[in-house]
């Protein structure tokens, strides 16, 4: 026998889960089934399609059993594909997910709030010490000879050695606690199943004790029969007819594929016919799956051919900005040994996926117009995703451009680019946006002055990916976005007053640039500004200090340094008392701090806050 310890995360989640989930202890039941059920579905596919495996008799069956006279063990086994020593120790003592650390760091402490995010984490296996003290796995790997037996008590080792097993297949036995005892009983087992596990594809198998009475009178007598029967429909819940199924019936196996706790948000289910023919049942979690975000996330789209389950970690299934959705895609055209690279190929495959996704972006847009509630509860969720679609996905650009939101100066929570243009001015030539770090800073930024005092509504995009994003975009229907981070932007707003007070001020314009040298691009006269007495902005075909910051965090730390466009107010009352001196030493003092200021607030740090102080104390010594 051989001991080994749970790497750090696994403990973490144990302990985690033991503590959380009590409320939703009978879900272990539901994991292990799940696990059998995926177990069986790699074997199924190796049968058909590996040489090594094809000689494997193929009996799927999952059954159940009890010890029902003392309540001391339950018992979960399948005739699946197995697992031999290092899977057992790779399998079960570690989670080789990097996103894992960052989900344990994301756990409140609130039971309800951890529930739902261990749910979406998929707790599987672990889950069973909520019910058991000790576990044990017995397996033999589909083509082996050697069996094993994993044995912990979920603390903070386990241990591995030889075993004996008949076939090939998985033997899961709890040791139930004293929590665990009301679960080792025929109708808690059928229940728990019905509810989670009755769409399961494979038969599973309940065997009982059943005690009968013989005979009359004083000439009764008990016996007892053990019984095997079937307590699932095992039927492809995808591939039967809508009409057959309800929403508890869709909610349920939502929960089975996505290992959730909550019912989904909505489902979409599909069957086409014709040319290509092939089922999808697609399926958006009320919350997003925590990995969303990480390089690492598991994709959600599990593959299948004719009912034989492929593969569930295939990226390409789906574009990675719908990476959200759940679900199921399974093809009559495909064939069974189809692999990873003619996958991508595949013209079938590419007509499959470009239809799913016209498909989904449809019943979005749907959604928006009939449950607009509901659509806020999508977006506050999967808003940034389908921005990233903005980018990488030019065919469905127009479409997507309907469905994303953003944040505005006319209206609180979030507006579509429709009803934005719907407000418009009449004379307005342009969408106007402002992007950057904070919504706060954004609603009070000095660029949007003259924008507030003409009434034109600014979207506001706080996103760090709206950077990137709204460049590549060009138009929304025959309209220009415009970000107001720009020179040019103000250009709309200049009026024959602006141009004539321009001419006025030159002198001090040519005075500024001139002091400030090379620490900016240039130095204008500004039509955007009202109170501000100046502003930054980046020049048309630069990035913006955001975009600079974004690029640096990305790792280019090389990138040339763009110089800011400083922007004046010609109305401000600094600018006419500059104009007023000849003391260069203050001209100099006060362009350096009208700059810094105007950096300050675009949420840049100065190189030198140094400088910075001893010019602005000595502005305020003679302010004295």
């Amino acid at each position: 026998m051989s001991e080994y310890h749970f790497q750090t995360e696994v403990s973490q989640l144990l302990d985690i889960i033991i503590h959380s989930l009590y409320s939703h202890r009978e879900i272990f039941l539901r994991e292990l089934i799940s696990n059998s059920s995926d177990a069986l579905d790699k074997l199924k596919y190796l049968t058909l399609t590996d040489e090594k495996h094809k000689n494997i008799k193929f009996e799927p069956r999952i059954d159940i059993s009890f010890d029902g006279k003392d309540h001391k063990t339950l018992t979960v086994s399948d005739t699946g594909i197995g697992m031999n020593r290092q899977d057992l120790i790779e399998q079960l003592g570690t989670i080789a997910r990097s996103g894992t650390k960052n989900f344990l760091d994301q756990l409140t402490g609130d039971v309800k709030k951890d529930s739902s995010l261990i749910g979406r984490f998929g707790v599987g296996f672990y889950s069973s010490f909520m019910v058991a003290d000790k576990v044990e796995v017995i397996s033999r790997k589909a083509g082996e000879e050697e069996a094993f037996r994993w044995i912990s008590d979920g603390k903070e080792s386990f241990s591995v050695e030889e075993a004996s097993r008949e076939n090939h297949g998985t033997t899961v036995i709890l040791h139930l606690n004293e929590d665990g005892k009301e679960f080792a009983n025929r109708w808690e087992i059928e229940s728990i199943v019905k509810k989670y596990s009755n769409h399961i594809p494979f038969p599973i198998f309940l065997e009982y004790e059943e005690t009968k009475y013989e005979g009359k009178g004083d000439k009764q007598r008990e016996k007892k029969e053990r019984k095997v029967e079937q307590i699932n429909t095992a039927s492809a819940l995808w591939k039967r007819p809508k009409s057959e199924l309800t929403d508890e019936d869709y909610n349920e196996f939502y929960k089975i594929i996505s290992h959730d706790t909550e019912d989904p948000l909505f489902y979409i289910h599909t069957h086409a016919e014709g040319t290509i023919e092939y089922t999808t049942l697609f399926y958006i979690p009320k919350k997003a799956p925590f990995d969303m975000y990480y390089p690492d996330y598991k994709p959600g789209v599990k593959l299948y051919i004719k009912r034989v389950f492929i593969t569930d970690d295939e990226k390409e299934l789906l574009p990675t900005y719908l990476r959200f959705v759940r679900g199921i895609i399974d093809s009559e055209d495909l064939p069974l040994n189809v692999s990873r690279e003619m996958l991508q190929q595949n013209r079938v495959m590419v007509n499959i996926r470009t239809a799913s996704v016209k498909k989904l972006l449809g019943e979005f847009q749907s959604l928006s117009e009939s449950n607009p509630d509901k659509y806020a509860e999508f977006i506050g969720e999967y808003n940034r995703p389908l921005k990233e679609g903005l980018y990488s996905d030019f065919t469905n650009r127009e479409t997507l451009l309907e469905l994303v939101r953003f944040k505005s100066t006319e209206r609180d929570g979030y507006v579509s680019l429709a009803e934005y243009k719907e407000r418009m001015k009449d004379d307005q030539k342009a969408i106007y946006y402002i992007t950057g770090d904070r919504e706060e800073n954004l609603r009070n930024s000095p660029l949007l002055e003259a924008y507030k005092s003409r009434g034109i509504e600014v979207l506001i995009m706080d996103d760090d990916i709206d950077e990137i994003v709204m460049p590549t975009v060009g138009k929304y229907r025959d309209l220009e976005f415009k970000s107001v981070n720009r020179s040019s932007a103000a250009d709309d707003l200049k009026t024959e007053k602006d141009k004539k007070r321009e001419k006025e001020i030159k002198p001090i314009i040519q005075k500024i640039k001139k002091a400030l040298g090379d620490k900016v691009k240039d130095v204008k006269a500004s039509t955007r500004l009202n109170d501000s007495p100046a502003c930054i902005v980046a020049d048309e075909n630069d990035p913006t200090i955001k975009l600079q910051q974004i690029l640096k965090a990305m790792g280019q730390k090389d990138m040339p340094e763009f110089k800011p466009i400083l922007e004046i107010n010609p109305n401000h009352e600094i600018v006419g008392k500059l104009m007023n001196t000849d003391d260069d030493a203050l001209i100099d003092d006060v362009s350096h701090l009208l700059l810094e200021q105007a950096l300050l607030v675009e949420g840049c740090e100065l190189k030198k806050p140094s400088d910075f102080i001893k010019r602005l104390n000595r502005i305020m010594v003679k302010a004295i």
